[in-house]
């Protein structure tokens, strides 16, 4: 029975403490020493109050042994004997001898200071305001938006802010909005692709009690936003008709709520955001022409990462010192295999993307004390692999250097847009014209793929 009993407690996926009825630990599990982050032989045998630092509540197991009482389901801050804070949820029982003497007390543990730190972090970030500061990155590209947006801050125009899913479109426009006169005003900010088109009109421009069934007098997000920003992202979401109402609300300064007859004033600087070439979206359709010239009195195209990848030098120990701090860990460096693998990836997710893969990653420690090239996602180590002999073919040369479907599409248009650029010299009009675009187009998708050349 003994080895079972001993099986159990190392198995068993929650700590287990108990104390005899001297407060002195007798059973310390695995799970409980990894919680704590303590040897077992720092701890059994010795006094509670020897080992930990409770805060006023004092701790549960004490007040099971010396009080008799119960506890389930409590809360539980204290720091262990390195001074390392840890939060825990418990269920603390005392043990009598069956004839009524209390010998002892056990307490059963789920460890969440992860959880309590996440939760702690998404909170600071979700209140706090973003300046040009926070933005992350040395590379020339970077910095030359990052001068174009400060420009911004001097006055109320519009601003219209182009570039692929997770470049951190929304930092660039809270920081605009910091560094401007409208600082002390609101930053409210809403992604018309998530909301349905039944609804959207009456979010952005308030509703009317009685415009339809359920309507209430509520303000939309324009007025919410008075005397600040409004931040509108995947704004190319947007119905036509739509389109059309807010490109009247921006030039008229004016709302009229949904059911309403009445205009109200507004003073509010819009930002918006795409994802997607302006000009692409134009020529689709998905965005009407004279809202894009309204919008477009600033634009800032943000970069992907694949063209300026000398930021990673940047962005991964500030993501590594994040979630380290998060997760109790002291990694604080990369190996030269990671530093290789992250250099040869496409990043189809650019910041957002640099962000997820270290946080899963650092799930992955043990006993490391540095970021291992094992750590990293399948994919990503698969890019890493060594290129193939001059004997592979063009389309093994292909799978081998592209990871994903849009990595792939991305090598593609490169190979079939220099030929275009070889077979008309160089010319950008003449081979825009070859391809099917417009100039202005042409040269987005030039630098999109990161082919520079001269613009004749």
């Amino acid at each position: 029975m003994d080895a079972i009993y001993q099986k159990l407690l190392k198995e068993l996926d929650a700590g287990v403490h108990a104390v005899d009825g001297s407060g002195r630990t007798v059973i310390y599990n695995r799970k409980i020493s990894e919680i704590e982050n303590m040897d077992p032989e720092e701890v059994l045998g010795q006094a509670l109050e020897d080992v930990f630092q409770f805060t006023a509540g004092g701790s549960t197991l004490q007040a099971a042994l010396y009080e008799g009482k119960e506890f389930r389901n409590i809360t539980q801050t204290y720091r262990n004997n390195k001074g390392v804070e840890i939060t825990t949820v418990n269920q603390t029982f005392p043990v009598d001898d069956g004839n009524g003497k209390r010998i002892g007390a056990v307490e059963i543990t789920k460890d969440i200071t992860r959880l309590e730190r996440l939760v702690e972090e998404n909170r600071r970030h979700s209140s706090r305001r973003f300046h040009f500061g926070d933005i992350i990155g040395s590379s020339p590209q970077l910095q030359e938006v990052i001068e174009l947006a400060k420009r911004a801050v001097r006055t109320s125009s519009s601003v219209l802010i182009v570039g692929e899913t997770g470049t951190g479109k929304e930092l660039f426009a809270q920081s605009i909005h910091s560094g401007s006169s409208r600082s002390a005003g609101p930053f409210v900010s809403q992604n018309c692709a998530a909301l349905p088109e039944s609804l959207i009109e009456g979010i952005l421009f308030g509703t009317k009690k009685g415009a339809f069934t359920g309507a209430e007098d509520r303000p939309g997000l324009f007025e919410q936003a008075e005397g600040g920003t409004l931040l509108l992202d995947e704004m190319n979401s947007l119905s036509p008709d739509l389109q059309s109402k807010l490109l009247r609300t921006i030039q008229d300064r004016r709302i009229r709520r949904v059911g309403d007859v009445t205009e109200r004033p507004v003073d509010v600087r819009l930002i918006a955001t795409m994802n997607e070439d302006p000009i692409d979206a134009v020529t689709a359709g998905r965005l009407r022409k004279d809202l894009y010239y309204r919008l477009s009195v600033v634009s800032l195209f943000i970069p992907p990462l694949r063209e300026r990848k000398d930021d990673l030098r940047d962005l991964c120990p500030y993501f590594l010192k994040r979630y380290s701090r998060l997760f109790q860990l002291d990694i604080e460096d990369m190996s030269p295999d990671v530093w290789r693998a992250f250099d040869q990836y496409h990043w189809p997710g650019n910041i957002r993307e640099v962000e997820h893969v270290i946080e899963g990653a650092l799930n992955f420690i043990t006993e490391e004390n540095r970021l291992e090239l094992h750590h990293l996602p399948s994919y990503i180590k698969r890019q890493s692999a060594p290129e193939p002999g001059p004997q592979a073919g063009a389309d093994e040369e292909e799978e081998a250097e592209a990871v994903t479907l849009k990595a792939f599409l991305e090598q593609k248009e490169r190979r079939f847009l220099q030929a275009a650029l070889r077979r008309n010299g160089y010319r950008i009009q003449d081979t825009a014209a070859e391809v099917g675009l417009t100039r202005q187009s042409l040269t987005y998708h030039l630098k999109k793929v990161g082919i520079e050349t001269v613009r004749r």
